[in-house]
């Protein structure tokens, strides 16, 4: 639904952008990741035809964002990062000119706006003014006006930026319900925002994109063996040498009575080892665990470690 093909976009002699290849499978939700300032929103306005690119091309629903921008804004609904709304209109008053503006059939505009309202929750506050709302409801609203259209293709740019707890986790919820029946990409610098919603992540820094897979895939990539975390009672040198001299065993790191214990894989059977070895000096076992590598420890290693790369175009 979405082909990206070498995008490119210069501000001057500084490439905002920097040869993008990425593609979207229909209906799924896919997360555009990055620090501030890695290109992003750039993107996102280049997709949805509010700025051009410097080259390359990209395609939404088999359109050229480029050749014909009008059918590509008849297949997208666009959240920006601030909601294009009017407080000064009620809700439901403003759902009915975004969709006369996307050419919905004077027949159908009830339809379509009672659509959008019970997609977003908005049932209640249909007849508010939206400057009276909460940041969270008006972000709601905002969400509703690119839905009006029923688009195949939602491009949100930062959906939960500025939001309370309890705002973030409906706007998430929300966002998770609309996969399958439309196709969504997500840009997000919050960590956390695209584990709880997207299928799978595009990590770009610095206007390449250096990675894209699913979290699990690359926290796989990241993380080359496994790492286990062993509390004792007696951190005896005698038992952490013996430990240190397992078959597989790459690095034991002690701090206190914790052991640190990164291995090439994580078989039972170097578990057992590593346990029955414990136990016959003495240490006194009181955990023992496998050690997960957060989101925030690949995120750093892709954006400030890895020199970023050409994407593949592989499919995401």
């Amino acid at each position: 639904m979405i082909q990206v093909s070498h995008l490119t976009k210069f501000y001057g002699p500084r490439a905002a952008v920097n040869d993008l290849t990425f593609e979207v499978k229909k209906g799924e939700i896919v997360g555009f990741l990055g620090p501030n300032g890695a290109g992003k929103s750039t993107t996102m306005k280049i997709l949805t035809g509010f700025m051009p690119a410097s080259s390359g091309s990209a395609k939404i629903a088999g359109y050229d964002v480029f050749a014909s921008p009008l059918e590509v804004k008849r297949n997208i609904g666009f959240l920006p990062e601030n909601p294009p709304v009017y407080p000064e209109m009620q809700v439901q008053d403003y759902l009915q000119f975004a969709a006369e503006l996307h050419q919905v059939p004077r027949e159908k505009l009830r339809t379509a706006v009672d659509h959008a309202l019970t997609k977003t929750s908005l049932g209640d506050v249909r007849h508010r003014l939206i400057g009276n709302l909460s940041k969270g409801f008006r972000q709601r609203v905002g969400l509703a006006q690119a839905l009006v259209h029923n688009p195949a293709i939602l491009i949100l740019d930062e959906p939960t930026v500025g939001l309370d707890p309890k705002q973030i986790i409906e706007i998430r919820e929300l966002i998770k319900g609309l996969g399958g029946e439309h196709t969504v990409i997500l840009s997000s610098h919050i960590l956390p925002e695209v584990t709880a919603t997207c299928e799978r992540i595009i990590v770009i820094s610095k206007g390449r994109i250096v990675a894209e897979d699913t979290i699990d895939q690359l926290t796989t990539r990241i993380k080359k063996g496994v790492i286990y975390s062993l509390v004792v009672k007696n951190p005896d040198p005698t038992g952490v040498a013996a430990i240190r001299n397992i078959p597989g065993i790459h690095t034991v790191t002690q701090a206190g009575p914790k052991l640190v214990i990164e291995v090439q894989s994580g078989t039972n059977e170097i578990r057992d080892q590593i346990i029955e070895t414990a136990v016959k000096k003495e240490m006194g076992v009181l955990e023992f665990s496998a050690e997960k590598v957060s989101l925030e420890e690949i995120f750093l290693q892709l954006t400030t470690i890895e020199t970023p790369t050409q994407s593949t175009g592989a499919t995401v």
